[in-house]
């Protein structure tokens, strides 16, 4: 429940009557208490075959009737294949019901009637259902006798109207929300806000939500009469568009069933206390309660009946030579690859033979596989083969020569080529063999002649 403040009306199956819904009332966290009755047709009468009725009445006194809705649908009859005919065995299928996109709500005291329209979402999918309440439903009181006559004022095109439109919450939802879209003054119509006005929750047991602070900005006279809509329309819309059945429109009910059909061993024939809808019923008094054997017709199928068998004979006859056709048709076909193939593989062979007797075997004897040179040794590693290559020897002349001891020029370019830290040999230094190692003062070089004695210097003065 939204609010237990706000006026809700709570949809519970009556124990005794399974055909009797009674609207339990509460607000303002009061206890439920039954306010309306919604009474269905008895489908065991014939006036109720191929029509959905109900009727919203007082909870104490049912023969009040407030309003109610008549649908009386379009029927096709479906088109069954041969499986389903032979499935049948040969019996008419039934009318299929052609769900209208609307319906009208009847009300009385002042009588009025309110054309529900639905439409659908090409956007969303939604679907949706508009009506339309006048502002002014009961006439005002005159003296003139033609006024007090006058039936249509009610209904007259010229009156302002108040829109009004039930929505979806979403495309799969079952739960659904009236709102206030605009008015209507003339036929033109003008849009205005949504305003929510009902609430409809589905659940084991339905209600509908009355949001009372936004009645108030409605002006409408008979708040009645919209609460009757309200009601009547909410339930309706669950049974014929949310939730579509085909004993809604009393197809399968008792005048429609078959020879060999027996009414059902619970069934009671006893009248029971219902009202009776007018418009439903086109005015007619209760029916006597009768056998349902008695009531029922024994219609003349047995021409349909053998007409429907051999129509079904024929097409399994024409089935079964089509069946055969194709399995002509896919054997040649076999046959018929495999002769190309053998066809083929003839030709093949003979221009082989052919070329083979033209040009005999030679050239494609390409004699034995040539030796490839040794490859190197990789090593012992992987990475052995990243190792740069091994120079080659230096030559001999490259090589240092042995020293020798003695004096000029020997001395001079092989005396260096002692190792570090050995003695000098007598033949390294600026003199014969026989001058006393030791360290040079110069890198002069002097002759045999001036040996002994030591070189001054010349001056450029003296």
């Amino acid at each position: 429940m939204l609010d237990e403040n706000l006026p809700t009306f709570f949809f519970r199956r009556s124990s005794d009557n399974a055909l009797l819904r009674i609207l339990y009332f509460t607000q303002n966290g009061s206890e439920p208490a039954p306010e309306y009755s919604l009474q269905k047709i008895d489908p065991d009468l014939p006036q109720s075959k191929n029509k959905y009725a109900v009727a919203l009445g007082d909870a104490n006194f049912q023969d009040v009737i407030f309003g109610e809705v008549c649908i009386e649908p379009e029927f096709q009859q479906p088109n069954l294949s041969a499986a389903e005919a032979r499935q049948a065995n040969g019996s008419p299928p039934l009318p299929v019901p052609l769900i209208p996109d609307g319906f009208t709500i009847q009300l009385y005291n002042p009588e009025q009637q309110v054309a529900v329209k639905g439409e659908k979402s090409t956007w969303t999918g939604k679907e949706s259902w508009e009506f339309e309440i006048p502002q002014h439903s009961f006439p005002l009181p005159s003296a003139s006798k033609i006024d007090r006559e006058q039936t249509n004022s009610v209904a007259s095109s010229l009156s302002p109207k108040i829109l009004f439109k039930w929505k979806r919450d979403s495309k799969f939802s079952k739960d659904m929300t009236c709102y206030m879209i605009g008015t209507s003054v003339g036929g033109r119509k003008s849009k205005d806000p949504d305003i929510t006005i009902a609430m409809y929750k589905h659940g084991r047991e339905p209600y509908v939500t009355i949001y009372e602070p936004n009645l108030r900005r409605l002006d409408i006279e008979d708040r009645k009469g919209l609460e009757v809509v309200l009601l009547l329309g909410a339930e309706v819309i669950r049974e014929i568009y949310l939730y579509p059945n085909r004993d809604s429109f009393n197809i399968a009910g008792a005048p429609n069933r078959r020879k060999n059909s027996r009414p059902s061993p619970t069934a009671s024939t006893s009248p029971t206390q219902t009202h009776y809808m007018t418009s439903a019923l086109g005015n007619m008094p209760p029916a006597k309660a009768t056998s349902p054997i008695t009531q029922q017709p024994t219609p003349p199928i047995d021409a349909e009946t053998k007409r429907l068998q051999a129509l079904v004979q024929q097409e399994e006859r024409e089935r079964e030579k089509r069946d055969r056709e194709e399995q002509k048709r896919i054997k040649r076909m076999l046959e018929e690859e495999e002769k190309e193939r053998k066809r083929r593989d003839a030709e093949v062979a003979k221009e082989t033979e052919r070329l083979r007797k033209q040009f005999g075997m030679e050239g494609q004897d390409f004699g034995p596989r040539p030796n490839l040179p040794p490859r190197p040794y990789a090593g012992a590693g992987p990475g052995s083969q990243l190792q740069p290559p091994v120079p080659p020897p230096r030559p001999l002349s490259a090589e240092p020569r042995p020293h020798h001891g003695g004096g000029g020029l020997g001395g001079w370019f092989h005396g260096l080529g002692t190792s570090p830290g050995a003695p000098m040999g007598p033949g390294y230094g600026y003199g014969n063999g026989s001058a006393q190692a030791g360290p040079s003062s110069g890198r002069r070089r002097v002759g045999s002649a001036d040996s002994g004695k030591p070189q001054k210097k010349k001056s450029t003065f003296f």
